[in-house]
């Protein structure tokens, strides 16, 4: 405050027409006011031209003018900017007249410091306190200048070709958004760090020779200048870079350069931050995001870099919400949408089992006449594979394969499960023998796949043939294929051929399980040879292996349809006392005690089973109606009946028969 109160007395010696009779410098009054005004009409001097100088020019009218300073042009321009405010604060009585000639005052003595110029006699004196707030504005300017100096190289180092190279390597493995942004400031700091180390390396060699050399005599001015004809040619390594089309090259190199180099988002602020805040806040399922979507776009004025960050933000916090305003971004002309762009989405929609959305997606690629390419193809064949839609994705599949394009493991493993899911073993094996075409090899859950399709069918041949094809493959049998095929020998009644493989599987080194003999118990089943089927059992206890539950299911199965009412209840107990009680008893309980009229305990097993009714199949209701209706229980069969049907399953015409004339005759019950 004492410095500006010193300048004050001093502005008040001032005369009032000062700014009239003293012409200030014209290199300070640029800075001071925004447009300086017009010097005095002068004689325009002699034009003296300084390369036609052999010598110093003898012109009396005015020495030469040193050349501009643009450093300290800026310098002083940013120094008067900010002293102005605390001369303003200070004397805020005083006008705009005043202020400006203060400033001028000031200026010119740190003008004059700086240069080392004489400041004359009619320069002020400034006291040591004003010099203070001078050297602290001063240095507050020069650490401004110093801090955008480096911002303008950090500007220059962000495109240089080590900083480009590193940012290219970055983007391949998969670095985007912020971490690329600081990865990019770091390395051009860095690599200013590294020029300003051998800059000052530089000046010190300079200095160095500037001393042990003396400086070389001042180089004679010319006369003249010779007289040019045609264009200026410029060659460089034997090229004629005059010519225009190398402006044409350098256009190009930039356009390219547009490409390889990622460009950054622009910053969210203000409106469309909180715009984005909205649009991340919305519930999917409920909500509208096309408001916040336009209010972002309005104020952000994106491109698709900008859309594409918004996408990441989004995904980053609600998946369902990314795949609605990606699918709503589909149709924006300033996102540039491509075909990754819908394959992308089509692919998130079938990780998560959304056929419809998928399709939806799929049916605005079709609108937009962008036709499926094979990675969409693909996303498609596993979608539909896992969905159980057959048609389509064997219509994806052929694609792919009309193509050229040669499928892989994960692809025909997909195509084989929709075969099997859909009855067709048959196609399943065509499309594993095929392989051998593709040179792929097959493994050996496919096999086991195919195999297991055509034994649950009861097609023992086409089985038998598949485990050949493995074992020509160099894959060996597992027993879970011996078992597989023994129960195939079982539903359609074989059991010579069952025995035979069952004697198979043990010389080859597998134990048997419960499955298996459950299998060939079945196959004796087939063929109602119940003697055959015990003394095979009582051989196979000496031989120390004992029925299991499944074998012993096969027995009772068995036992309640010869109503063999005893022998069924002891085998019972001894399923119970291996721990278990599947509800298939009940099943073979309720039907044998139904048709032999056993009310009391038909009713009990019914009752459990009515507790466990979404356990139970088609095949297992309609066994339990059956026997209802032999036995004459109209009234239980009816509500069995209706159980089935709500619980999803279609009763054969049969049933549907049996029961709607059991409950016309209503009491006397069918012998």
């Amino acid at each position: 405050m004492r410095a500006l109160v010193s300048l004050s007395r001093l502005a008040r010696r001032i005369p009032a027409s000062l700014a009239a009779v003293r012409s200030p410098a014209p290199l300070l009054l640029r800075h001071i006011h925004t447009d300086a005004p017009p010097p005095p009409p002068q004689d325009p001097p002699p034009f003296v031209s300084r390369i036609l100088e052999t010598e110093p020019s003898l012109a009396p009218s005015a020495e030469a003018e040193p050349e501009p300073d643009p450093f300290l042009d800026e310098f002083l321009a940013r120094f008067v900017a900010a002293f102005r405010p605390e001369l303003a604060a200070a004397f805020p009585d005083y006008d705009r007249a005043v202020l400006d000639e203060m400033l001028r005052l000031v200026a010119d003595a740190v003008m004059c410091r700086i240069t080392g110029a004489d400041p004359g006699p009619d320069a002020a004196e400034l006291s040591d306190d004003l010099w203070a707030a001078v050297w602290k504005v001063s240095a507050s300017v020069q650490e401004a200048m110093r801090r955008d100096q480096v911002r303008a190289d950090l500007r220059h180092y962000l495109h240089c070709d080590e900083v480009k190279e590193m940012t290219r390597f970055a983007v391949d493995v998969g670095i985007r958004g912020s971490m690329l942004r600081e990865l990019r400031f770091k390395w051009a700091r860095e690599k200013l760090v590294e020029v300003e180390f051998y800059r000052s390396l530089d000046d010190m060699r300079a200095k160095a020779e500037a001393t042990s050399n003396p400086a070389p005599a001042p180089v004679p001015r010319l006369t003249a200048l010779p007289k040019r004809k045609g264009e200026v040619k410029f060659t460089m390594y034997g090229l004629d870079m005059s010519d225009p089309k190398w402006a044409e090259v350098a256009e190009r190199e930039a356009e390219a350069e547009a490409h390889f180099v990622p460009q950054e988002a622009k910053p969210v602020e203000g409106k469309a931050k909180k715009a984005e805040e909205r649009l991340l806040s919305i519930d999917p399922r409920r909500g509208d995001p096309v408001p916040p979507m336009e209010e972002w776009k309005e104020e952000q004025r994106p491109k698709r870099v900008d859309w594409m960050a918004l996408l990441e933000r989004v995904k980053a916090r609600n998946v369902e919400l990314y795949l609605k305003v990606a699918e709503i971004l589909l149709a924006e002309e300033s996102f540039e949408a491509n075909i990754r762009d819908y394959s992308k989405l089509i692919d998130l929609h079938a990780k998560a089992n959304h056929v419809e959305g998928a399709e939806i997606i799929l049916g605005k690629m079709k609108e937009k006449g962008i036709a499926p390419d094979i990675l969409t193809s693909i996303t498609l064949v596993h979608m539909y594979s896992k969905a159980g839609n057959l048609d389509r994705a064997k219509e994806a599949f052929d694609f792919i394969r009309s193509e050229g394009f040669k499928p892989d493991l994960k692809l025909i493993s997909s195509m084989i499960k929709c075969y099997i899911s859909h009855g067709k073993p048959g196609e399943a094996d065509d499309l594993l023998k095929s392989m051998k075409d593709m040179d792929i090899k097959a493994t050996r859950e496919m096999y086991t796949d195919v195999i297991r399709a055509y034994a649950q069918q009861g097609m023992v041949n086409p089985a038998q043939s598949a485990l050949r094809a493995m074992h020509m493959s160099g894959i060996e049998s597992t027993p879970e294929l011996f078992t597989m095929s023994i129960e195939a020998y079982g539903r359609i009644g074989e059991p010579e051929n069952a025995c035979g493989l069952f004697q198979h599987m043990r010389r080859s080194g597998h134990e048997p399980d419960d499955s298996s003999i459950a299998g060939v118990v079945a196959a004796f089943m087939k063929k109602n040879q119940l003697d055959q089927a015990l003394l095979w059992l009582l051989s196979l206890e000496k031989e120390g292996l004992k029925p299991g539950v499944k074998t012993n299911l096969v027995l009772l199965d068995w036992l309640s349809m010869l109503q063999l009412v005893l022998e069924a209840e002891q085998l019972v107990q001894q399923i119970k006392q291996l721990g278990e009680e599947p509800i298939e008893i009940h099943v073979f309980l309720a039907d044998m005690y139904a048709k032999s009229r056993q009310e009391e305990k038909a009713r009990r097993s019914l009752k459990i089973l009515e507790e466990k009714k979404k356990l139970l199949k088609a095949d297992q209701f309609e066994r339990i109606i059956r026997g209802l209706l032999d036995g004459g229980f109209s009234d239980e069969a009816n509500k069995y009946y209706k159980m089935m049907k709500s619980c999803g399953f279609e009763p054969s015409e049969t049933i549907e028969v049996g029961v709607k004339a059991s409950l016309r005759m209503r009491g006397g019950p069918r012998r």
